[in-house]
């Protein structure tokens, strides 16, 4: 099958289409498609925990559009009363689709410019205090749970120097301890999400939409894009012509080949969108020694420094398009998905969830757990309570020589994210690429905790992690804890490397100098 027509612009699986075929057969014969929109837990497990109570996203964006009216009159009345910035407090789930947002379109006339802070770095957090001035700025605390540990870190931070009521809002779900401190403190607004929605499924509900509002941006328009593409993943007549269950098959299919490497070339105007694909795929398929590898930001490089552990795919217009003909013609699967504008992200959203979903039904997997995830966290509090370990910096040599074909290369960063270094591990990261032949990850302390973190502990053992933590040059308390945030920001950083230890992962803390002098 090579041309599709609707979602699929191209199809070349090359050897891989077999495969593809046959995980596809299956799907179909398990009617998997009406049983996903039935949400019939039994696809994915005999143990409804976590599958049942996960399936909202099915529906929720044709119930935010019934509440338009209450979105756009509270971003008008926050507009109205002279506020010029929205500083979304999130992580992970809650905060990559608001970024996916805030880069992706320009910030409308008379709304809010948004700006995402899902770091615990002090250096980015007193940046935001610069250049959101607080008397012009709206801070929304989102967090499913109420207690995520930044989120929270970060709204006692700003009502403490802020204190204003009329400038805090909240998007949370029903019944947690966020929800009633905002009603408490007589915040400006509480949004309460439909609690059956995990957070990386959650970009077409209030925690995505309440800041497309505030920033301006046509949600309406968005949501409707996804409603179009839903037309096409509910059950027809012909299942195999469903787009999102060949999506997941093709997934499945190349993680039981070993090309579970799937790199993303992305269209410049949504490049971003790969931040919130590659939660989804890594935290919903990341476990039981399996799972999607996400390969987001790698340029396109030479024939020769790939192997044959990769997926491309191609999301609206490849700026590369001969090189990706190239990588067909020697073997490598490589899709292509049409995306004309850039509210397509809404059908976009849809699309990969209903496939990620159903690959996990191919991996034999729950694709809406995260059991992993609460390793890290835990240990970070461990070395809050404990005082910082002396972590020792290893050889970056060392580590890559431990590096096989198959693997990836994972370059994590506990750094502010606006610090020029990141360049520089950027322009590290492409050359180890061409040196070792092997895919590379580069995330963001503590954003991947929240979103790669998962497939690092939970998937293939075939991640070689090098980290970078740098120094910080001021600090911040945190109102009632009995640390600061670079102290929680190290003992995020100590916590997850003591827990790829304790899995037997090759982990090590390496300085930055390293990458450069390693040519």
């Amino acid at each position: 099958m090579s041309e599709r027509s609707g979602v699929f612009r191209r199809e070349r699986l090359g050897a891989l289409a077999p495969s593809v075929d046959a995980a596809a057969a299956a799907l179909v014969e398990r009617d998997a498609v009406a049983r996903t929109w039935a949400k019939d837990h039994t696809l994915w497990g005999s143990d409804p925990t976590e599958i049942a109570d996960r399936l909202g996203w099915l529906e929720v964006g044709r119930e935010v559009l019934d509440e338009r009216d209450r979105l756009d009159a509270f971003a008008a009345a926050c507009a109205a009363d002279g506020l010029r910035h929205a500083v979304v407090m999130g992580m992970g789930g809650s905060s990559l689709f608001p970024e996916v947002l805030a880069r992706t379109f320009p910030t409308a006339s008379g709304r809010l410019a948004l700006t995402v802070l899902d770091t615990t770095d002090p250096a980015a957090i007193a940046r935001v205090e610069a250049t959101c001035p607080p008397e012009e700025t709206l801070y929304l605390a989102s967090s499913k749970s109420g207690s995520t540990i930044e989120t929270r870190s970060h709204l006692a931070h700003f009502w403490e120097r802020v204190g204003r009521p009329e400038q805090f809002a909240v998007v949370t779900d029903p019944g947690s301890e966020l929800g009633e401190l905002a009603r408490s403190r007589r915040f400006r607004e509480v949004f309460e999400n439909r609690p059956d929605i995990g957070g990386r499924y959650s970009a077409l509900s209030y925690f995505g939409l309440v800041p497309a509002a505030l920033a301006g941006v046509d949600w309406p328009g968005l949501v409707g894009t996804s409603l179009t593409m839903e037309s096409a993943l509910r059950p027809g007549p012909d299942p195999a012509t469903n787009p999102g269950l060949r999506l997941g098959a093709i997934l499945g299919a190349a993680v039981r080949a070993g090309r579970d490497k799937v790199t993303f070339v992305i269209d410049e105007r949504v490049a971003t969108f790969g931040l919130w694909l590659e939660q989804l795929l890594a935290e919903s398929t990341g476990k039981q020694g399996t799972g999607v590898v996400p390969v987001v930001g790698e340029p396109l490089g030479s024939l020769d420094v790939y192997g044959d552990d990769r997926l491309f795919v191609v999301i609206g217009d490849a700026p590369h398009p001969v090189a990706l003909d190239a990588l067909a013609d020697v073997g490598h699967p490589v899709i292509e998905l049409e995306l004309d504008d850039p509210l397509d992200v809404g059908a976009q959203v849809l699309l990969w969830e209903l496939a990620t979903a159903l690959c996990g039904a191919v991996l034999g997997i729950n694709p809406f757990d995260q059991p992993n995830v609460a390793e890290a966290k835990a240990a970070t509090m461990a070395v809050l309570a404990e005082g910082a370990h002396d972590v020792p910096v290893g050889s970056l040599a060392d580590l890559l020589a431990q590096v096989k074909p198959g693997d990836y290369l994972a370059i994590q960063a506990f750094v502010d994210p606006d610090d020029p270094l990141l360049e520089r591990l950027a322009e590290a990261r492409y050359r180890l690429r061409d040196e070792l032949h092997v895919a590379t990850t580069f995330g963001l302390g503590p954003r991947f905790l929240h979103s790669t973190g998962q497939l690092h502990k939970g998937g293939p053992p075939t991640g070689v992690f090098a980290q970078v933590v740098t120094a910080d040059n001021l600090d911040a308390p945190i109102p009632g804890e009995p640390f600061t945030f670079s102290q929680l920001k190290h003992a995020q950083a100590d916590g997850d490397l003591l827990t790829l230890a304790k899995h037997g992962l090759r982990a090590a803390r390496v300085r930055i100098e390293d990458f450069e002098e390693h040519q």
